[in-house]
């Protein structure tokens, strides 16, 4: 499709819209929309909660009559089937909207084009395509869920410019600055799980929680109808060996074991289980959590992206089984020596048997670089 410049300017808008989503939205996609009458906007909307109004209502509602006749830049096909909220086709319809233009169809089964069609056979003209990678991009979590039913993994590091994560008795608190650690608050408010290990846990007993406000993320009262989403807290503990007392089970928000299936681990489990979590029994692999079955169990509960923070060997774990989609370390300007922990604890023998990682993002974060990476993957 050919878009000329108000098309792609109006579509550039629906996605600076739709991020607004970024930490409501989930498991519901990041959705903006225009509502356009001769290149003048009338209307506009994004998704803000699930349960809410749809991207597509909040902006008809707002062009009102001016509708009629009008394109909408919607940032992903309108869907055409019932949930929470009526279809959004039938919205469309119902208020004389003459073109769509659809930056991608919908991977989620329910929709995957139906709404596209709808729209067709009542004789709207529908253009899909324009700014399609930016965004998949920006919903990158939902449509690995659907398109491979597993959520977009990313892992979180700390480390000092040689490369070190804690020292060699473990201790690891502060290796950034305030300004990175500040940051790190608003990853964890994009996610929906955050991930670490047993050893992680018993060495640090770490919170997980977001201590962080709508306001610090640039979000005003008016934008928001609840609480800050807490995201899902889920230790990796194949013997179940975590303590009931543990600072996880002490916050809001809930907090998720997944261990392994023996007779030690469900004897284990009930006190955990009593101390308010959930716990989970997946498959062994080499006698540690299958962590493919994991991110599996992850994506049916709707989680679209999930953030690992842990130790070398969990979070190498999950680069070696090529479950990475994207790592982010921050990088303080400190040496720790080499007797120190490593980033990832990785069988790599060779230097042809490295792992090539292209830098899609370098900034400074007050006194620390941080980087963002990403493998090279099919999707």
């Amino acid at each position: 499709m050919t878009a000329n410049n108000c098309d792609r300017s109006m579509m550039s808008l629906a996605l600076r819209l739709a991020a607004k989503g970024i930490y409501t939205t989930t498991p519901n996609p990041m959705v903006g929309c225009v509502i356009a009458q001769g290149g003048e906007i009338v209307g506009r909307g994004w998704h803000m909660k699930a349960g809410l109004a749809h991207a597509e209502v909040v902006a008809l509602a707002e062009a009102g009559e001016r509708a009629v006749g009008a394109t909408a830049y919607v940032t992903l096909e309108p869907c055409a089937h019932r949930g929470k909220t009526g279809p959004c086709v039938d919205a469309l319809l119902q208020a004389g909207v003459h073109r769509v233009v659809a930056a991608s169809e919908d991977p989620n089964p329910k929709v995957a084009g139906a709404g596209i069609a709808a729209l067709r056979a009542a004789g709207v003209v529908v253009d899909v395509g324009l700014l399609e990678q930016q965004a998949r991009d920006l919903n990158c979590g939902f449509f690995k869920r659907h398109e491979y039913g597993v959520p977009w993994v990313t892992i979180k590091t700390a480390a000092s410019l040689d490369g070190r994560t804690a020292m060699a008795s473990g201790q690891s608190q502060w290796i950034t600055a305030p300004a990175a650690r500040r940051d790190v608050q608003r990853m964890r408010a994009e996610n929906c799980a955050i991930i670490t290990g047993i050893g992680t846990q018993k060495m640090d007993d770490p919170s997980l929680t977001l201590r962080i406000s709508y306001v610090d993320l640039g979000l005003s009262v008016d934008e928001v109808d609840s609480a800050l989403r807490q995201p899902l807290r889920v230790v990796v503990d194949s013997q179940c060996q975590m303590s009931s007392s543990a600072r996880l089970l002490q916050q809001d928000g809930a907090t998720l074991i997944a261990t392994t299936d023996g007779a030690l681990q469900r004897q284990r489990a009930a006190a955990l289980e009593s101390a308010g979590a959930e716990v989970i029994f997946l498959p062994a692999r080499d006698q540690r959590v299958d962590l493919q079955s994991l991110l599996q169990h992850l994506a049916e509960r709707g989680c679209n992206r999930v953030m690992v923070e842990a130790g070398a060997g969990l979070a190498g774990a999950f680069v070696g089984e090529g479950l990475l989609d994207e790592v982010v370390c921050y990088w303080a300007p400190k040496l720790f020596g080499s007797n120190a922990r490593p980033m990832f604890d990785l069988p790599i023998e060779t230097i042809d048997a490295h792992l090539a990682l292209s830098v899609v993002d370098m900034r400074r974060v007050g006194e620390d670089i941080r980087l963002t990476l990403q493998p090279e993957k099919d999707y």
